[in-house]
């Protein structure tokens, strides 16, 4: 699905792609985005999105007081293929930015995002990245792992037994190379996850959980896997980032 609204003539310079971050969760907008950040925002008209009406919801609360209808999205998500957005960045071509949303957090980072940024790159359209909350990189922030040498895994598999060995692979690889392992699940997931790391991993590993970061309910709690034995943290469906080291 497309919202379209008419470009004016041609410009004498590409306008440019801002990789603009959105909020984890119902804080304040101001309260994690940049005052430069909110600025940007404000006066872009268009927007590539993964779901219009998040998208949306997003920018009301960032502040945007202009009618929605005024401005266009294009959808580009995990299920679009690559002749479905090849005409995305053409009002960067005549002279228009373009504000690249993630559904939550930071666009490109465990995100489908980067398949525009390359088409920019190929067009030779300028890429800006504004600052704005990382869940994975404020989780291993607060840590205390590893900040210095580390993986970000993305999804372990679904299978039990596949995940297993996946985490005892991990687990060797963050001893092994004191590397701090970052990984995520689907939320509604997080307790079987939670479940099959106390189960596949050493008593002396670390773990660190960080779940609703930026949120008044948010959390970033390290332990080993004994003390975790005791202590089942609040994580049902609720946004959550894993961090696995050595120690």
């Amino acid at each position: 699905m497309r919202i379209l609204i008419t470009y004016p003539g041609p410009a004498m310079h590409n306008g440019r792609l801002f990789l603009i971050p959105t909020l984890l969760g119902d804080e304040p907008a101001a309260q994690v985005l940049p005052a430069g950040t909110l600025e940007v925002i404000h006066r872009i008209e268009h927007f590539i999105v993964e779901e219009i009406r998040t998208a949306r919801r997003f920018l009301r609360k960032a502040g945007v007081t202009r009618a929605l209808e005024e401005l266009s999205f294009d959808i580009f998500n995990e299920h679009s293929r690559n002749e479905e957005f090849g005409d995305y960045l053409t009002p960067a071509l005549i002279g228009h930015d373009i504000g690249l949303l993630s559904e939550a957090g930071t666009p490109c980072i465990a995100d489908p995002g980067s398949e525009i940024v390359r088409l920019a790159h190929e067009q030779g359209i300028k890429v800006i990245p504004l600052a704005g909350p990382s869940s994975l990189l404020l989780a291993l922030m607060a840590s205390g792992f590893n900040g210095q040498n580390f993986a970000f895994l993305g999804y372990l598999p679904v299978d039990r037994s596949e995940r297993t060995r996946k985490i005892r692979e991990i687990e060797r690889t963050a001893t092994e190379k004191q590397q701090t392992q970052i990984f995520i699940e689907t939320p509604y997931r997080n307790i079987q996850l939670f479940e099959a790391l106390l189960q596949a991993c050493r008593d002396e590993t670390g773990l660190c959980i960080a779940t609703d970061i930026t949120g008044i309910r948010g959390f970033v709690t390290t332990k080993t896997i004994g003390e975790w034995r005791r202590w089942k943290p609040e994580i049902n469906k609720r946004p959550s980032v894993f961090l696995l080291s050595g120690m």
